[in-house]
């Protein structure tokens, strides 16, 4: 989490990320239905660049990080913008026992491919999600390992394939209903320029 506590206060400064955060939040808001009364969850939230796009439509958005660094700068965009049906928590869900509860959409970007036991992940999100709600997962499709650079050492998932995942959700009682790929990443490697899709699935637990 050291690494990106130090990148927080720069994180918004990267137009990518501005950009992919606005497409997801238009597909998501597309997809699902409409209710106001609805509570909504973003794992992993960073900054909160995609709830920031989602702020009208759920009544209530809990923002949940590891990063203290994170969470401080989302806290401070929260108190400028004067954004009141925001909760942001700094917990990691995944090992914490949390009273967050009645959860109708869980969102998360650039996340999951964080997570190493992604058994542990779904069960827990399960267990956040009310019945007939929806987890909405925006990643990157599966690639060959060169996304990360190999400084950073990074031991998670090398993107996911639709069949691989939706199967995976489907164990934990989630049904995917909607798959797309709106987004392309671009980085400069020893070949050239390489483009990373991104991708998002939307499932409904039933």
């Amino acid at each position: 989490m050291e690494r990106f506590d130090t990148k927080a206060k720069e994180w918004d400064k990267n137009p990518d990320k501005v950009i992919r955060a606005k497409k997801f939040a238009d597909e998501i808001i597309a997809f699902i239905p409409k209710d106001k009364t609805n509570n909504a969850l973003e794992y992993g939230c960073g900054t909160g660049l995609l709830s920031f796009e989602l702020k009208d439509a759920f009544k209530t958005i809990t923002l949940v990080d590891t990063s203290k660094g994170m969470i401080d700068v989302l806290k401070e965009k929260i108190e400028a913008l004067n954004v009141t049906n925001f909760e942001p928590v700094l917990a990691d869900l995944l090992e914490e026992k949390t009273e967050i509860a009645n959860i109708d959409v869980l969102y998360m970007l650039m996340t999951l491919h964080h997570i190493n036991d992604m058994d542990k992940a779904f069960k827990v999100f399960k267990n956040l999600i009310n019945t007939n709600g929806y987890i909405c997962i925006a990643d990157l499709v599966e690639e060959d390992g060169s996304f990360h650079a190999p400084e950073l050492n990074f031991d998670g998932h090398k993107g996911f394939s639709k069949k691989e995942l939706s199967a995976k959700l489907a164990d934990y009682g989630f049904i995917m209903e909607y798959y797309s790929e709106p987004h392309t990443i671009e980085k400069q490697q020893v070949s050239g320029i390489k483009k990373y899709p991104l991708f998002l699935m939307i499932a409904k637990r039933v």
